[in-house]
């Protein structure tokens, strides 16, 4: 007597039937047996079930089966859920390819006919467009999402080297006017977006925190939020930056060495001093022993808006400069930013 999972299918010398045996218990039957075998009805297998199958519809179902496999395994992707999208682009103010990352919400490749907001998401200096993918950011994006925490907008990360985000003083490098000129028309062509303002917010940290708020406060009538965090606030450099190492850190985009003058014309500050600010959705949060004193000029920043009188929240919370702080208070920020696109 043999053992087996469920049924079987036993092929006879006849080839064109077969018999499919279902079983109590673990024991098979052959028909046969089943009519010998003594109190057969009444023993444990309580059931015999013998069905005899012509070829030609059984090799019909099998095929039909084997088809439908290969159907649902093909409409897999249409149901998949949200995925990471990198790419790059090219621009007349750039002197060579760009690179991006974006991320895709669960509904996006499903609801084909459905356009997103977008959130453009800036990284620091040492990150590239990949970094919410590497330092875990999209994993904490991806269980909001699943638990319908966060509303779905398409997250996108351009490259951006040491650029801080500007128009460098030596010229060579044009990343504002590449931003706001090229990169964003290219992504709102390549991607299902809004394409308004109302549908268009813009984040970052440290280094693309400062240039989330510095493009959000110099073009308010493009964005409908920011949220900055750690952003690499310091209206005034300290005395004597240009000759202590600060082209190590901060890169040649302020001059070499650093033209504390140009600094100052670039910083965000001089936008929220200036522009028209109204409508436009402010967030910031930074540690208070933040590792390069940027908490100091984010108070700066909250006391210049609360003179100004515009609406904002800016908070200060235990930490330092870290990758630990911005995912403690990322999904606050992502929700602030959800909201403000309209969305829960």
């Amino acid at each position: 007597m043999c053992f087996v999972p469920r049924a079987i299918l036993v092929w006879h010398s006849r080839p064109r039937l077969c018999e499919l045996f279902w079983f109590v218990s673990g024991h098979v039957f052959s028909p046969r047996e089943a009519r010998t075998e003594p109190g057969f009805i009444n023993s444990q297998l309580q059931i015999l079930l013998t069905i005899r199958v012509h070829y030609k519809l059984f090799m019909k179902i099998l095929l039909r089966l084997l088809l439908l496999t290969f159907l649902v395994s093909s409409f897999i992707p249409a149901f998949a859920a949200e995925r990471v999208q990198c790419g790059s682009v090219k621009s007349r103010f750039m002197t060579g390819s760009v690179g991006y990352c974006a991320m895709l919400p669960p509904s996006y490749d499903t609801q084909t006919a459905k356009k997103f907001p977008v959130l453009y998401f800036l990284h620091g200096l040492g990150g590239d467009q990949s970094f919410l993918v590497s330092t875990g950011g999209w994993q904490i994006i991806e269980d909001m999402w699943e638990q319908k925490k966060l509303g779905e907008f398409v997250i996108i990360t351009p490259e951006a080297d040491t650029s801080f985000y500007i128009n460098s003083k030596d010229g060579r490098v044009h990343y504002d006017d590449f931003f706001i000129r090229d990169f964003i028309p290219q992504m709102e062509k390549k991607f299902r977006l809004t394409g308004t303002r109302a549908g268009r917010a813009i984040g970052g940290v440290s280094m693309g925190g400062y240039g989330a708020l510095r493009f959000a406060f110099k073009y308010p009538q493009m964005f409908a939020s920011v949220a900055g965090h750690m952003p690499a606030l310091l209206e005034q450099l300290p005395n004597g930056a240009g000759n202590a190492g600060f082209n190590a850190f901060f890169g040649s985009a302020f001059g070499r060495p650093v033209d504390e003058a140009f600094w100052k014309a670039n910083t965000p500050f001089v936008y929220a001093r200036s522009k028209n600010l109204a409508g436009l959705k402010i967030y910031a949060d930074c540690g208070a022993s933040d590792d390069y004193g940027f908490d100091a000029g984010t108070r700066q920043l909250d006391k210049l808006l609360t003179q100004r009188h515009v609406p904002h929240i800016i908070n200060i919370y235990p930490g330092q400069h870290d990758w630990q702080f911005v995912a403690q208070h990322l999904p606050a920020a992502l929700q602030f930013q959800a909201k403000a696109l309209g969305l829960k």
